[in-house]
């Protein structure tokens, strides 16, 4: 049985915990707000582009993209992207898993043919840890998300796309649901799929376009590639401060009830060591008499 010193340590090893889980909480609760406010200052646009897209495909209806042509998968890239940091529960586990899954799916080609583009250092060391080769280190990008980069990277996906050094892209990352929920989604990148959405309205034929639609497709296909990958970024960006801020809350709350369970423990055993002095007290009085 542990001692009153030994239990009184633990209590306050505990509140020290709950005091830095809490605090952390709180951060990434500000955090989330943050991430939350970029990705809906950036929707409308991917949004707007998207449905632009759509209306020409539906107007265009044989228009084909280079960018959309389905060809014998002899070279794959994965986009896959983690967090920088741990304390977010399974938010980087569940990816390397969808990793790990995705990988095996494609084992009829080389290993050397798998070309993994991680964002976030928690997958690319596991990915380095597991033997496998990176095509570059992007996590600055996930501590500060950027057009620019996530830009360079969807270019150099079109551009090998096009040069056949890779026949299919896929994108791996968890998806901000709820604050309570992130699911981890795989997605095809490469080739894109040129098929307009239902209920979209076509451009009237009496629309002016300059130059023409298929020079405004051809610009906006790879656009709406960039575009989906940083949406992505910052979409997995705010699902780690909700899985952060969720697990944060969980350990606080842990916390809680264990500082509560030794309190129960720590008052118990101080009553009892004072009913022991009281009954040696007791009893040297009756010995005197």
């Amino acid at each position: 049985m542990a001692s009153l010193k030994e239990i009184k340590g633990r209590i306050n090893s505990v509140k020290s915990t709950q005091k830095i889980t809490s605090a952390m909480k709180m951060v990434s609760s500000a955090k989330l707000r943050v991430a939350q406010n970029r990705i809906e200052n950036f929707l409308p646009y991917q949004q707007q582009l998207m449905s632009i897209m759509n209306n020409f495909l539906s107007s265009e209806t044989d228009y084909t993209s280079p960018l959309s042509i389905k060809r014998e998968i002899n070279a794959v890239a994965i986009v896959v992207i983690s967090s920088n940091s741990s304390l977010c529960g399974a938010f980087n586990s569940n990816i390397i898993k969808l990793l790990n899954q995705t990988i095996k799916d494609y084992s009829h080609i080389p290993q050397e043919k798998i070309y993994i583009y991680p964002i976030g250092k928690k997958i690319e060391d596991a990915v380095k840890k597991n033997g496998k080769i990176v095509q570059g280190s992007y996590i600055h990008l996930m501590e500060k998300p950027n057009f620019n980069d996530a830009k360079n990277i969807a270019d150099t996906l079109i551009s090998d796309f096009l040069n056949k050094k890779i026949d299919k892209v896929e994108l791996v990352y968890n998806h901000f649901k709820s604050t309570a929920s992130q699911v981890s989604v795989r997605e095809q990148l490469l080739p894109v799929q040129l098929i307009p959405q239902r209920n979209t309205k076509t451009i009237s034929s009496d629309y002016i376009v300059e130059p023409d639609k298929v020079t405004v497709l051809e610009a906006l296909v790879p656009k709406s590639l960039r575009i989906k990958l940083y949406a992505s970024i910052l979409d997995s960006a705010a699902a780690e401060q909700a899985a952060r801020t969720i697990a944060m809350q969980i350990a606080t709350d842990n916390a809680g009830e264990i500082l509560s369970d030794l309190t129960t423990q720590y008052n118990k055993q101080r009553q009892h060591a004072i009913t022991s002095e009281l009954l040696d007290i007791i009893g040297g009085s009756e010995a005197l008499k």
